[in-house]
């Protein structure tokens, strides 16, 4: 039998070949899921007791197919081929690379190879072995999900460490359902236990408890296909459905997710309906109205977090090659910072990377500032990404240099060092409500425009071009591009990496509160429709129109409504015969329309009616137009509606009743051709005289009406003369602020950096002080003044039994190793005196012991609590010895005293002997 090793050696260029192909298979998932689920399985240790146990309550003909993927000893075969038939009637076959994936069979893994899929194809290649951390179960997860999509389903057994996690979390972003056995269960934990504690998975179960579950869920959410995609006569519905379930969460989360691509949605909602055992949208809309809290899981779905760190290396490469020296050339001055914007930056990887990756090309250049802003919707990630802890899993993806840079070794996992934390300000934003941020240099947006519909995108990418600095850059996904206005406001700086240069163009962006349709009522509540009419009461609308326009036609003088600016607004009737289109320019004005002889008198009316605003009526108005004459009345009638605050006017005109007869219709009178007689002569001459004194009337009102004007404009002026010397004495407030806000700046900048020194020196006295607790070799204890235990060296712990829950209570509180029953009257003793103090002590073994108690002095000599330490009382009591025997020898030296015959030793030598030499 050949080796998997020799066969995965010979197979590792196709292997490669392969996994370009893989790239390509997310553009066509639906094509590529063969129409049924693939569930990927991974474990560790414990994992075969579990697996063993599912396949026992599986049924062999559930339609699925399964792929094992367990950690695997890499120098041994693997004999899960000989030992799992044992537990199933399936075909158990260990996989080979080209291998399709079939219904009802079970494929178990290679010892030391990866395992991907891609168009229902598993492909195989050898392990790197300089990784430490099995990743092999996240490496087919990843695949699985971008493969198979809604049909991938994935379940983490047991077993130690993080494996698996990352790619449950990439099963669930894609619509799929995961599974992770239930600590009670499970041998070992960390794997199930890393899953949950990410909030990545489905159901947490027992091994035959998962198996029941995958039998319901390929009876409810696979034999009906896709619910929300299919074309029909039920598509309008659902839509309507779609509509409702976006108007619910919009209420609950405030925000809006109905432009975001369907598919998208789609699979967010199918998977939470395959959870809930629902196969109608409808039900599902119902769920939603009654439980609260499904609105909620849905929001969370819709906001799977799906990141890692230095995700595309080659697009942080190009960053170092083209971005980050053309931001350092255009920097102003040495203390203007660099700004990063990264949306939809999940739990962080991708803003540290960010941080990492300037920190790293910057190397000796640590005086320049670095901002990076780090915003998404979900808060929970944000939480996250502050505390900036992850899993052991992150060794797949970032190098051991970089571990040990940038990150600190953590109880399960690392944390990033607080260098690079202090670089990333993170925050949740709705980038299509809230404010944007301004003044970047870069904007970061991967992973995020290939969710958004192409209004959204239209909407984003003028934000971008605000944010960004003159110079600035936006990079986005590689497989995302920038729609509509995007070329218009940038160019391409790489292309393969998707990064874009802004262009000096104006930013098309207005900034305000956009109005959103009104809510209905609360839940529950439902608003009945008004009544219809009753069937004789019905008219049609049709009908009803007609009807009014043959009585407009019929029976209503010709009018026009105008504005308070004269313009018209509205014809009714045949207005021909008073009113024409002037020669030039085209306008509505109605002066400028009016036929000769009907001026004047018209505007005379209008500016009587504006000033009384009551009807206005010139009557015996001599019109010409076309060869004919004829006598009208006018009536100006001024209104009102309720929401305006200017005058309309209906300008009403009618016939002479002497010339129709009833005053319904305009007629006008042609010209008589004979010679105009004396009486017509006089008529005219009346006429003339009649409309050169309404001239002069109208003349006399424009008159007054320019005084008025002029006064006003003089009133005005001297307005606006005092008003301008309010605003030179407010600008120069202003300027006075300014100066003064700058200050007051300059000052906090002073302190700020004062308190960062300070900060500094009090983490240096804090460094020295515990180092200098811990290498005392002696039991202390720091009390203040109410005997209060504030810090004790590790030796006090052990001697006088304390316990790092008793910092904090009283010390006569405490139950000590120690006899001592006035203890506290010795402490306030010395409170009060001020005095230090011995007193020799007994422990509970009978050792006799020396306690010390001086009093706690602050800066300001202020006594503030207690120091108590312990000293051996036989090597107190040595020690006395030996200062007394040497102050006696010197009072012997000062006396001219020798030392007795056959004594040669020294001072020295005596102190050698009592502290061993």
């Amino acid at each position: 039998m050949t080796t998997p090793q020799r066969r995965h050696k010979a197979d590792e260029t196709k292997s490669t070949h392969n996994s370009k192909i893989k790239v390509k298979s997310k553009k066509n998932a639906k094509a590529i899921n063969n129409g049924f689920p693939v569930v990927g399985i991974g474990a560790s240790a414990g994992g075969l007791e579990a697996f063993t146990s599912l396949l026992k309550a599986l049924s062999p003909d559930l339609g699925m197919a399964f792929v094992f993927v367990p950690h695997l000893d890499p120098s041994r075969e693997s004999a899960f081929t000989q030992i799992l038939p044992r537990s199933t009637s399936m075909p158990v076959q260990q996989v080979t690379d080209g291998m399709r994936v079939k219904r009802n069979h079970l494929y178990v893994i290679p010892p030391n190879c990866n395992l991907t899929i891609a168009n229902g194809i598993l492909h195989i290649a050898v392990r790197e072995e300089a990784r430490l951390v099995n990743t092999t179960i996240d490496i087919f997860f990843r695949s699985l999900a971008a493969d198979q999509g809604n049909n991938a389903i994935g379940v983490v057994l047991s077993g130690t460490a993080s494996d698996g996690t990352r790619g449950l979390a990439a099963i669930k972003d894609k619509g799929g359902i995961t599974f992770a056995q239930d600590t009670a269960s499970a041998k070992y934990d960390g794997m199930p236990a890393s899953a949950i504690a990410a909030e990545c998975v489905d159901f947490v179960l027992s091994p035959r408890e998962i198996a029941a579950e995958l039998a319901r869920i390929r009876k409810y959410a696979y034999e009906s296909g896709y619910y929300l995609e299919p074309a029909g006569e039920n598509t309008k519905e659902k839509t309507v459905h779609l509509a409702e379930v976006f108007r619910l969460l919009r209420r609950v989360t405030k925000v809006d997710f109905s432009g975001y691509k369907p598919p998208t949605i789609g699979r967010r909602i199918q998977r939470r309906m395959a959870l809930h055992k629902i196969e109608k949208i409808d039900e599902y809309v119902r769920l939603l109205h009654h439980e609260g809290a499904e609105i909620n899981a849905l929001y969370q779905d819709l906001l799977i977090n799906v990141t890692s760190f230095f995700r595309n290396p080659d697009a942080f490469e190009a960053l170092k090659q083209i971005v980050y020296p053309a931001i350092l050339k255009a920097r102003t001055s040495s203390s203007s910072p660099i700004r990063i914007w990264v949306l939809g930056c999940s739990t962080g990887e991708e803003t540290y990377s960010h941080a990492m990756s300037l920190v790293e090309f910057l190397g000796e250049r640590t005086e320049v500032p670095i901002q990076i802003f780090g915003t998404d919707l979900s808060e929970t990630a944000i939480q996250r990404a502050r505390a900036g802890v992850y899993k052991d899993s992150i060794e797949a993806d970032v190098n051991p240099q970089r571990l040990r840079r940038f990150f600190h070794k953590s109880d399960g996992g690392y944390q990033i060092s607080k260098k690079i934390r202090d670089l990333c300000i993170f925050s949740t934003q709705n980038v299509f409500r809230d404010p944007a941020f301004s003044r970047m240099d870069l904007v970061s947006c991967r992973n995020v425009m290939i969710y958004l519909g192409q209004t959204l995108q239209k909407r984003v990418i003028p934000v971008f071009h605000y944010a960004l600095n003159p110079t600035g850059f936006l990079m986005i996904g590689s497989t995302e591009g920038l729609l509509g206005a995007g070329s218009e406001l940038f160019e391409m700086a790489d292309k393969k990496q998707k990064i874009y240069r802004k262009k000096l163009v104006s930013t098309p962006m207005t900034f305000g509160v956009s109005p959103s349709a009104p809510e209905e009522a609360k839940e529950g509540i439902e608003i009945p429709p008004p009544p219809p009419p009753p069937d004789n009461l019905r008219t049609p609308i049709e009908l009803q129109r007609e009807a009014d326009r043959l009585l407009l036609a019929r029976y209503t003088p010709p009018a026009v409504v105008i504005n308070d600016q004269l313009e018209i607004l509205q014809n009714r009737g045949r207005t021909g015969a008073f009113l024409e289109l002037p020669t030039g320019r085209a306008t509505l004005n109605l002066l400028k329309m009016a036929r000769p002889g009907l001026l004047f008198e018209l505007q005379s009316a209008i500016n009587e009616a504006r000033k009384s605003g009551v009807e206005a009526k010139r009557e015996n108005i001599q019109v010409e137009g076309n060869g004919h004459t004829a006598h009208v009345v006018v009536r100006v009638i001024p209104f009102r509606t309720p929401l305006q605050a200017q005058h309309n006017f209906l300008i009403v005109f009618e016939l002479a009743a002497h010339e129709t007869g009833d005053g319904s219709r305009a007629k006008l009178t042609p010209k008589p051709s004979a010679k105009i007689d004396q009486s017509e002569r006089d008529k005219q001459i009346a006429q003339l005289k009649q409309e050169l004194a309404s001239t002069k009337d109208y003349l006399q009102s424009i008159i007054e009406t320019q005084e008025i004007t002029n006064e006003e404009l003089q009133s005005a002026n001297e307005e606006i003369q005092s008003g301008n010397e309010e605003l030179q004495s407010t600008n120069e407030e202003l300027q006075t602020s300014k100066e003064e806000l700058e200050s007051a700046n300059e000052e906090l900048h002073t302190v700020n950096e004062e308190m960062q020194h300070r900060n500094e020196l009090l983490t240096q006295l804090n460094n020295d002080l515990t180092n200098l607790l811990h290498s005392v070799n002696l039991p202390m204890v720091m009390m203040g003044a109410d005997l209060s235990v504030r810090r004790f060296t590790p030796q006090a712990a052990s001697v006088l039994g304390l316990m790092a829950s008793d910092v904090g209570r009283p010390i006569p509180r405490l139950k000590l190793k120690i006899d001592v029953s006035n203890l506290e009257p010795m402490m306030l003793d010395v409170i009060q005196k001020g005095q230090a103090k011995q007193y020799p002590v007994q422990d509970r073994e009978g050792n006799w012991c020396m306690i010390r108690i001086t009093p706690y002095l602050t800066l300001e000599n202020r006594i503030d609590g207690v120091v108590l330490s312990m000293v051996d009382k036989s090597a107190f009591e040595d020690a006395t010895a030996i200062k007394a025997s040497n102050g006696k020898k010197r009072s012997l030296k000062k006396g001219g005293s020798r030392e007795k015959p056959g004594s040669n030793k020294s001072d020295r030598d005596v102190n050698s002997e009592h502290y061993g030499g």
